[in-house]
């Protein structure tokens, strides 16, 4: 078995104990039919989607995780029933909780992807205009994500910086009270605006932009690599490396199962 395989093994494995407490539950049909597709076998389909790109309609059924459609149609569902973001908070608590959840720096970055179209699409001044979509992420100093957004391509990267800092999430994991915001926060010159510090300070959060004709990039970018890390793991995903669906909860749910995913890996990688 390759590498790739056996980590593939470890994601299914590490995702479908931890989501299961999460699902929601499911009434019987009382005019019978066929037998739902258990949450399993459906979560191994997604994940298989996810980590290859294979279309969902392509989905291989010899690997029994059903139909593309049926996988497809349990992600929308949990998407809506808010599964993948209670599955992402209960990982970060648990990172917390094992002492791998760094607070005393975060980073912030966006990073572009080519786009078919759909919402939160526009044309990427960095690709010749073409239709795309654009991630923000702001991750601890370890990299692991912790809140993302999406917006077109077109829009500048400090647009959404006050609404993704003030949508960091409260992280339980320890006793008292939960861990919200980071000490620091490291950000290019892309965010180099009297706002965004603002705003920073009134959280109690030191802010470390670089200063546009006074730092260079590079200088804090041995605190900001962690971020670009993390988008180059998001890109390893085959159905993040393009946005391949239209429908923005589709795409947010992939987003949300790999951000899952990753905190699975770095769990693992330090236990």
């Amino acid at each position: 078995m390759g590498h790739g395989q056996e980590q593939e093994q470890r994601d299914q494995h590490g995702s479908v104990q931890r989501i299961e407490p999460l699902l929601p539950a499911v009434k019987p049909c009382a005019k019978g039919g066929r037998p739902r597709l258990s949450d399993e076998r459906a979560l191994n389909g997604i994940l298989f989607v996810l980590r290859t790109g294979t279309p969902w309609e392509h989905l291989p059924q010899e690997l029994g995780f059903g139909s593309g459609m049926t996988c497809w149609r349990r992600l929308r569902d949990w998407q809506a029933a808010g599964v993948w973001h209670r599955l992402h908070l209960a990982l970060l608590a648990e990172l917390r909780g094992a002492g791998k959840l760094d607070f005393s720096r975060a980073s912030i970055d966006g990073a572009s992807v080519a786009s078919p179209g759909g919402p939160h699409t526009g044309a990427n001044p960095t690709d010749r205009g073409k239709l795309g979509s654009k991630r923000h992420i702001i991750t601890d100093r370890r990299g692991n994500p912790l809140i993302f957004c999406v917006t077109g391509a077109n829009r500048h990267d400090s647009v959404v910086f006050e609404e993704l800092i003030d949508a960091l999430p409260a992280v339980r994991g320890k006793p008292g009270r939960p861990r919200h915001w980071p000490d620091k926060l490291h950000a290019d010159k892309g965010y180099d605006y009297a706002r965004c510090r603002a705003h920073l300070k009134r959280r109690g959060i030191c802010d470390r932009i670089a200063r546009k004709g006074v730092e260079r990039n590079d200088r804090l970018g041995r605190h900001r690599w962690v971020v670009e890390r993390t988008h180059a793991w998001l890109a390893a995903f085959g159905k993040l490396r393009t946005r391949f669906e239209r429908r923005i909860d589709i795409h947010l749910a992939l987003l949300s199962l790999a951000c899952s995913v990753i905190c699975v890996r770095n769990l693992e990688r330090f236990c």
